[in-house]
């Protein structure tokens, strides 16, 4: 007999034949042999009619009364498949979130699980009873006269299901809902889109961050760091869905669950080599082209960054094992060389013209005597500051910064190789981590050959930020982060420039990152104070820009990953503004305007395409 954890979203219980329908899913589950906590969210959009009445009576409604009124909607849920599975002759017992002992943060409409204690709940399942729990809901910690209503924010319903499927030590947990699996991108803008069998949680967190709503990042989260199987399906087929698979996890606490550590692991690369090329033409192609060549050398690439552009040129720098450091340099400059005869002719033309203001030459720039240090962890996701802290830290052991690579769980920086010790100590000791890694985690075991490209995904609601002339020295990119932390304003893409520019007479660099639209002006004036005391120029903002992924736990071991997506980008004449990558995943900021065309062009490129379109709920 397993145990297993069941969830519904609201469409797979927006009306009362619906809630039958479940029922008897859920009762033949039991016939199997099953014992099954089942998790429910609202009925339909009853949630959206909850926040509606509530504007109705004030524009400002108190966030407590708000959990008061929201959390209704799961009650009513709750109660009406309980009946309808004690109607089928199936013993059942609806409970809120409050008596299944979910414990949260006091924190109304966004709170965090801090454990959880499922007596009750094992006491009625070895009853022989389905227990069916109201989703996105808890109890804040505190005495007993103190107890409140929380919800958990948006997906709180997944976390709830994946938390109490910890805390039981299920033997999996189901998300069943009206998509058949997890597509390859988002089948809205690309009919072609295919459904995946399996996916690890690593890759699960990057594609959720990015969009792919199926599941909520937090609830991944919990599945990793307690090592639950997913499993997302269809509520109305036997069709095997798509599992979510992570490594086998040891004892975990079940105190502290959301808000434990943000990073559980520190990683430290001393293979590795930087090859710089700079002022390259800002044009659709030069990527492709580097990246092409690297891969006909079979050459494996680490981390790979394209700066913001200055005028019409940018820098792209990248990683690869120090012994390749020659192959790959001597393919860099063939390329330069290449570009620096376009550009002679281009100057040449110019001339002709009369047309001053040519760019400078392209030059390439490798360095041996670097490392690579990473902090990793489920518990960044949403999380300010975590970054800053890293950056803090390196700053205050007298570390300075060379390369920033980011991802939804990991952050990467470059620095010198006499510093990589001093590095580590530091943030060891800053994130309370009493050994590192020396490499990335294996994959799950059931996916010894993933795929190098699992899915694609496309963010439409990202601006770009630029700050020209940082100083170059420990602690600017610290101050600059923890400002942006401290006003709860999360980035995503951090990268630094490889040009550093003499102004004044002090070395200085660019910063480009990017944040959620909706935080780009708060971004600009918290940090406008401050660029001004650190003589930093002017902050441009861009939103008109969008970004393009392609993530899968594979391409760390296949060669020419980035090259196939940098020419599908290539063949469709769509620039890319900037390139960020961490070991499973490779992002680009292309102009909004072609970013539709983007998506589909890499889809296709690493023909992700099924047999047929999927079907999309209205």
């Amino acid at each position: 007999m397993a145990l297993v954890v069941q969830k519904y979203g609201g469409t797979s219980v927006g009306s009362t034949e619906r809630i039958r329908q479940v029922a008897q899913r859920v009762a033949k589950t039991v016939a199997e042999g099953h014992q099954v906590v089942v998790v429910v969210s609202a009925m339909g959009k009853s949630t959206d009619d909850l926040v509606a009445l509530a504007a109705a009576i004030t524009d400002n409604p108190s966030t407590r009364e708000l959990d008061m009124l929201l959390s209704t909607g799961e009650q009513v849920s709750i109660s009406l498949l309980t009946m309808a599975l004690q109607a089928l002759g199936q013993p059942a017992r609806s409970m809120t979130g409050a008596q299944v002992g979910i414990v949260t943060e006091a924190h109304h409409t966004r709170a965090r699980i801090l454990s959880i204690n499922p007596e009750r709940l094992r006491a009625a399942l070895d009853q022989g009873e389905v227990v069916v729990v109201a989703g996105f809901q808890g109890m804040s910690s505190g005495n007993a006269a103190d107890f409140e209503i929380t919800t958990l924010g948006r997906g709180g319903s997944d976390t709830s299901a994946v938390a109490l499927a910890a805390a039981l030590g299920a033997h999996h947990c189901e998300i069943c809902t009206d998509v058949p699996g997890i597509l390859t991108t988002d089948p809205r803008l690309v009919p072609e889109a295919s459904q995946m069998a399996e996916v690890t949680c690593d890759e699960m967190l990057e594609l959720a961050s990015l969009g792919a709503s199926v599941l909520h990042p937090r609830a991944v989260e919990i599945a990793r760091n307690y090592g639950i199987p997913l499993v997302v399906r269809s509520s109305w087929t036997d069709q095997p869905g798509t599992w979510v698979r992570s490594r086998p996890a040891g004892p975990r606490s079940l105190e502290g669950m959301e808000i434990a550590r943000p990073v559980d692991g520190i990683e430290l690369d001393l293979n590795q080599a930087k090859i710089a090329l700079l002022q390259v033409p800002d044009r659709p192609g030069v990527a492709a082209s580097l990246f092409g060549a690297i891969a006909e050398q079979s050459l494996p690439v680490d981390l790979i960054i394209q700066s913001i552009y200055e005028g019409n040129a940018n820098d792209i720098a990248f990683t690869v094992q120090r012994e390749n450091l020659g192959e790959a340099e001597a393919t860099a400059i063939a390329l330069y060389e290449q570009l620096s005869q376009e550009q002679r002719s281009h100057q040449e033309q110019r001339a002709h013209q009369e047309q001053p203001g040519s760019p400078a030459q392209p030059s390439v720039v490798t360095d041996a005597r670097i490392a690579k240090v990473s902090i990793a962890g489920a518990g960044m996701i949403g999380r300010p500051g975590v970054a800053a802290q890293m950056f803090q830290s390196l700053s205050d052991a007298g570390v300075n910064i060379q390369m920033i690579s980011t991802s939804e769980v990991k952050v990467s920086c470059l620095v010198d190789v006499d510093q990589s010790d001093r590095a580590i100590t530091a943030l060891c000791k800053t994130f309370d981590i009493h050994s590192s890694n020396l490499a990335p985690a294996e994959p799950a075991d059931s996916l010894v050959t993933p795929p190098p490209v699992r899915g694609v995904a496309l963010d439409r609601a990202q601006a770009q930020l630029a700050i020209r002339h940082v100083p170059d020295r420990p602690g600017m990119a610290a101050r600059i982060f923890t400002l942006l932390a401290q006003h709860q304003i999360s980035v995503d893409m951090i990268i630094q420039s490889q040009r550093c520019r003499q102004i004044n007479g002090i070395a200085t660099r660019d910063i480009a990152f990017t944040t959620a639209q909706a935080d780009a002006l708060r971004a600009q004036a918290a940090l406008a104070e401050l660029l001004s005391q650190m003589g930093c120029a002017e902050l441009e903002v861009n939103s008109q820009v969008a970004k393009v992924s392609v993530v899968g736990a594979g391409m760390v071991q296949v060669a020419g990953v980035a090259a196939r997506m940098f020419q599908a980008l290539a063949d469709r004449q769509i620039n890319i503004q900037m390139i960020a990558t961490s070991e499973i995943k490779i992002s680009c900021l292309v102009a909004d305007d072609q970013a539709v065309a983007a998506l589909r062009a890499v889809h296709a490129a690493f023909d992700l395409a099924g047999d047929r379109a999927i079907e999309v709920p209205a």
